[in-house]
């Protein structure tokens, strides 16, 4: 007979599956949490993690805030087995399967690598998309599929990067020397027209306006 293992013996991740669900089981906060609820710390921990990269923290905080957001992944893949629709191994078994359909620049269809590899960063995204499209041939245009709960500048941004990989001509103004709106829609013009800018020069919008915020806005040592 095949002993026990016990839980301190398992592998990290499948000790924390098995933390979770007992937490589930156990903890009545825990066990009140639901997709929906969980929504507000996802997002959290997700800007927690940008933050502690853009701040330059240490290592040790940046693993401890990568571990919130797996928490947050395990914690949906429980109330999905407890619904009996998939489990946390099905999220990674199916991640796998989609990295490797989605980079065939890098593996056979069957998981193996391939003989060379491109040198050209436009080759990948080319053939991702591609993949991508056969994925998906209901969607009908580039624009599908962005989330409309991104912050809005990062929002234009993806907008303007799926743009320009569909061919299209980006609807972004010139920037002038004095911009000055004068209505709520000239406000808009101008901050898509910041974005594209942004974007030109190779920087992230909404990254830059993080970081300014955090120098004007800081606390006095």
């Amino acid at each position: 007979m095949t002993p026990t293992t016990t839980l301190a013996e398992q592998a990290p991740i499948d000790r924390l599956v098995v933390v979770v669900a007992q937490l589930r089981e156990h903890c009545p906060w825990m066990g009140a949490l639901t997709h929906a609820s969980l929504v507000e710390y996802l997002l959290e921990e997700a800007f927690e993690v940008a933050e502690t990269i853009e701040t330059g923290a240490d290592d040790a905080e940046l693993r401890g805030e990568l571990g919130d957001v797996l928490l947050q992944v395990v914690l949906h893949a429980r109330l999905a087995e407890e619904r009996g629709t998939f489990t946390f191994d099905d999220v990674a078994r199916g991640l796998s399967a989609k990295m490797v359909r989605r980079n065939p620049h890098v593996f056979l269809p069957d998981g193996t690598l391939q003989d060379a590899f491109p040198a050209s960063v436009a080759e990948i995204v080319r053939k991702w998309d591609a993949v991508k499209t056969a994925e998906r041939p209901e969607r009908t245009g580039p624009f599908e599929g962005v989330p409309d709960a991104l912050p809005a500048l990062a929002k234009a941004q993806k907008f303007l990067d799926r743009a320009e990989r569909a061919g299209a001509v980006l609807p972004v103004g010139e920037l002038g020397e004095t911009p000055d709106a004068q209505t709520e829609e000239e406000l808009g013009d101008l901050l898509l027209a910041v974005v594209g800018s942004a974007r030109a020069s190779g920087f992230d919008a909404e990254r830059a306006l993080r970081g300014a915020i955090r120098r004007q806005f800081a606390s006095p040592s």
